[in-house]
């Protein structure tokens, strides 16, 4: 059972950061599917860890555009960027602790924050990229 599809509602019309963001659907998919089929701890922390570096990995794509064309909305979304990190180490400490297990609570919480977040504040920066050749 899928949890996110991608649509053209979620396209940026960057290629590059389309492709990152269909890569980070297919993380919190796997994620979802695993919990769901009760995989074990070993095999959820190992997406929750590649969930979070990728989505390191892609945040500093995003920015370093932003910084390239001086983006003037690059420091709210930095923000942005750094609380989602910090929810998702303190996810992945919780479970690794055992204080939290992988439930439909955290799942929406992944969906519902990258689907808002690439649908809001992501779509933002679509112009200034494209005006700097960015397609």
């Amino acid at each position: 059972m899928v949890l996110m599809k991608w649509s053209e509602d979620l396209s940026v019309h960057i290629s590059e950061i389309d492709e990152q963001h269909k890569n980070l659907i297919n993380l919190i998919n796997s994620l979802h599917e695993a919990m769901l089929e009760r995989k074990g701890k070993e095999i959820m922390g190992d997406i929750l860890d590649k969930l979070a570096a990728y989505t390191v990995y892609h945040f500093s794509t995003e920015e370093k555009y932003m910084n390239q064309f001086e983006y003037i909305g690059l420091l709210s979304h930095k923000k942005e960027h750094d609380a989602f990190v910090s929810k998702v180490e303190s996810f992945i400490a919780d479970y690794q602790a055992n204080k939290l297990g992988i439930s439909m609570e955290v799942m929406s919480f992944l969906k519902n924050w990258v689907s808002n977040h690439i649908k809001g504040t992501d779509k933002k920066y679509s112009e200034t990229f494209q005006k700097n050749g960015l397609i």
